[in-house]
């Protein structure tokens, strides 16, 4: 203690001579012994208070004037107690060596940078002479503030050197054994020892301790287990022992807080629990490891380091946990940096001080977050807990940081979480993920019924086709969740875009209620058409982008497929029973008398059509291919349809206009489908084919003219044959039972033709009516067996 008292700067006298020693120079000397004497003078009244001889101990002037004189010993020393510290003896300084690396006071202090300045408020100390107003005093002391300024940045400058060098050097590591000094004779009362831990004389009231236990050891060897003043010093062991141990605890919780502090006694707290640990299964000690107990005192002071972190309230800022997380990993860098470069050396190499910190900033951080993360509700807050436990603390931020290497190369980053908390955290995050898409597919429904149902806006087109933009709202969406997921693990990807399409599963059906119930009065107007068209490529162009997704969540994308398909379909379903009821007024009129005369019904059929064929350009592939196909069909099969259906039938050779009508009809029909793309190549030839047959002149000829029909569509019969027949104005006869005969041999001779190709059928679905009038026709004779007596 009296070194630590004697270690001071220098006195105010000597401030005062050197400012004296100063003005008496002349005024005319050189700069240069100006500058020589200054900075003499300047060194003598600014020495460091630290010097480095001193090693941490303060040397006052009246210590300086005494010489060394011989320090009293400490008064709560007993008789023939040494008085010098135990770890004096073992070779060892109350604290190890180090350079100071702060500035000397006289070179720092504001008042003495003022001072040297000129500043007139301080001229008049006690220790300053009165200011002259002479003009070479003035001069000589603006010369005086120019050097000093030069020094104090030349001092700051090596200071600074030596900082740096400071921090590269390695400490003074304490050696593993030591040699406990020799125990007192006499050991203190209960209460002395009780008072040297208070007072935090460690190392004194260990050995006292030491020498109460071998005196209880002693006594219990000669008086047994029964003796009254056996039992009570065994209870005033374990008050003292349980005291010191408390010391010691609350000494290395507050160490890496306060290190300044308690720096040389935790020399001491090393020594004691490694000798505790050696006597450990001795009588007289406390029960437990020490050595656990120093860890517990670790994690404990690590927790309350966590705990003062600060943490505002989310209702007053929206950034609060993203704030936090960063203080905490400044607080925990800084931490383990101050363990690293000054607390383990206080320790020898068996405490793996640096180790004991890491391992409880992982234990103290999980259970530190596991309480944050109760607080977290939004997906923002959730996501930046996730990076910050999965990424960050493991990055150079962090555990990673260069300030901690080489040590932190040979321990682990991993936080020690709660068994499924990260997966709990995740599923968390994944539920939020999904509110969100939800919230969106709701605002999308929304906007479209204000903005463009309820408006009857017309919708937007892009590349030519129609199209509304939600499909790249939710597919942006979706991206966005993956990418972000991506950046802390590709389990979490997985998990959020899994979530992303089971929310959208449920879209399709939704938007097609909505629709339902928003755009039924539209129907008899284009404008449900150009809808439907626009809603067929958005979501046909939403299923491509979430194709993307199909390795990672197969599930989930053939699941909100199967969903997407069927709205399609609904929508293409929707065009073709619009079309369909449009045109069948006009279809029915077809191969009747008035059509023969009047092309209107044609025109209109035409007209309808053509329109449709239209919209279907604004269509995106792949569906586009697909309703023309269906589209084509349907107008050819109704269309040939007619035909079957018996509505009329041509006298007077008025089957060559007829043929004539159908041949340009049919040309009409087969430009437009092939202006649609359509790929039914194959029923382009059934208009031509069958007005051959209708336009022959001769009806010994039509017979020759049935191969074609029947090569190309097999699935031509008998019944189709007589109603085209019937038609032409070919009833009965000769021919008539040879043009069947004909189309019989056709058929036997040609089995593969017999039994078609089932991917190619049109006749088969085309209702044929039968033509009941001919019984009128037929003799009565013919119905002789019908009498009773036949």
């Amino acid at each position: 203690m009296s070194q630590m008292m004697d270690r001071s700067t220098e006195t105010p006298d000597e401030d005062r001579v050197s400012i004296s020693s100063n003005e008496s120079t002349p005024a005319n000397m050189k700069k240069l012994g100006v500058m020589q004497s200054f900075r003499n003078s300047v060194r003598r009244a600014v020495k460091s208070p630290l010097s480095p001889g001193a090693k941490g101990s303060k040397v006052t002037a009246e210590a300086k004037s005494a010489g060394n004189q011989q320090t009293p010993s400490s008064p709560s020393l007993s008789a023939g107690t040494p008085t010098a510290s135990p770890l004096k003896n073992m070779g060892h300084d109350d604290t190890p060596a180090r350079k100071s690396s702060s500035l000397p006071r006289s070179m720092t202090d504001p008042n003495m940078l003022k001072f040297f300045r000129g500043d007139k408020n301080y001229s008049s100390l006690p220790f300053f002479p009165k200011k002259k107003k002479e003009k070479s005093k003035n001069s000589h002391q603006e010369e005086l503030a120019a050097v000093a300024e030069g020094l104090l940045e030349e001092n700051e400058k090596e200071e600074e050197e030596k900082d740096e060098e400071e921090e590269e050097e390695a400490g003074e590591e304490i050696e593993e054994t030591y040699a406990l000094p020799e125990l007192p004779h006499t050991p203190l009362s209960v209460m002395q020892i009780n008072k040297l831990i208070e007072n935090e004389v460690l190392e004194e009231a260990h050995l006292n301790l030491l020498a109460l236990r071998q005196e209880f050891q002693q006594e219990q060897e000669r008086c047994g287990e029964d003796s009254m003043e056996l039992a009570k010093k065994e209870k005033d062991l374990s008050l003292l022992y349980g005291e010191m141990r408390n010391k010691i605890n609350s000494l290395v919780r507050d160490s890496n807080s306060l290190p300044n502090r308690n720096k040389e006694l935790l020399v001491y707290v090393a020594r004691i629990i490694q000798e505790e640990e050696k006597r450990a299964k001795d009588p007289g000690g406390l029960p437990g490891s020490w050595m656990e107990a120093w860890r517990e005192a670790v994690l404990e002071g690590v927790q309350a380091k966590l705990q003062s972190v600060h943490l505002e309230q989310k209702e007053k800022n929206t950034s609060w946990l993203a704030v936090h997380l960063g203080l905490l990993g400044k607080a925990i860098v800084e931490d383990l940096e101050n363990v690293r470069r000054h607390l383990r050396w206080s320790y020898p190499p068996s405490f793996r001080v640096f180790s004991a910190y890491v391992d409880s900033y992982h234990e103290a951080v999980g259970q530190h977050l596991k309480k944050v993360e109760q607080q977290v509700m939004e997906l923002k807050d959730q996501y930046a807990l996730l990076d910050w436990i999965i990424n960050r603390y493991k990055s150079e931020k962090i555990m990673g940081s260069v300030s901690l290497q080489p040590d932190m190369k040979d321990e682990s980053s991993d936080l020690q979480l709660e068994e499924n908390f990260l997966k709990r955290l995740k599923d968390k995050y994944c539920c939020r993920v999904k509110a969100d898409v939800r919230s969106t597919l709701d605002r999308i429904i929304q906007f479209e019924n204000e903005d463009v149902w309820s408006e009857k806006r017309s919708p937007d087109k892009e590349d030519d086709f129609l199209d509304s933009p939600f499909h790249m709202d939710i597919w942006t969406k979706v991206k966005s969740f993956a990418n972000n997921s991506r950046k802390i693990d590709a389990d979490l990807e997985q998990k959020a875009v899994c979530s992303c399409l089971e929310e959208l599963k449920d879209f399709p059906g939704r938007f097609e209620a909505e629709f339902r119930r928003h755009c039924s009065p539209l129907k008899p107007q284009p404008l449900w058409t150009e809808y439907q068209i626009t809603y067929i490529n958005s979501f046909t162009s939403l299923l491509e982008h979430m194709e993307g997704y199909r390795d990672s969540c197969p599930d989930q994308v053939e699941k909100f497929g199967r969903e997407v398909n069927g709205l399609i379909n609904w929508l293409i379903g929707g065009l073709q029973d619009h079309y369909k009821e449009d045109v069948k007024p006009y279809l029915r009129r077809m191969m009747t008398r008035k059509w023969l005369t009047v092309d209107e019904d044609f025109e209109q059929l035409y007209r309808r059509t053509e329109l449709l064929s239209q919209h279907c350009a604004l269509m995106r592939p792949p569906h586009v291919q697909k309703f023309a196909r269906e589209l084509h069909y349907y107008a050819v099969k109704e269309y040939i349809g007619q035909l079957m259906k018996n509505n009329y039938s041509c006298k007077n050779r008025k089957h060559e206009k007829a043929a004539g009508k159908i041949r340009h009809q049919w040309d009409k029909l087969v430009e437009l489908f092939e202006n649609m793309k359509s790929e039914h190549d194959w029923l382009h030839y059934v208009g031509d084919e069958l007005s051959d047959i209708i336009g022959q002149k001769n009806k010994t000829d039509i017979k020759d003219h049935l191969q074609p029909l029947v090569e190309h569509y097999p699935d031509f019969s008998k019944k189709h044959l007589v109603a085209v027949l019937n038609f032409r104005g070919l009833l009965r006869g000769s021919e008539h039972r040879l043009i069947l005969q004909r189309l019989a041999q056709l058929k036997k001779k040609n089995p593969d033709v017999a039994a078609g190709d089932k991917k190619q059928v049109l006749f088969n679905d085309m209702q044929v009516t039968v033509n009941t009038d001919c019984l009128s026709n037929l003799p009565f004779s013919c119905f002789n067996f019908l009498l009773p007596d036949n």
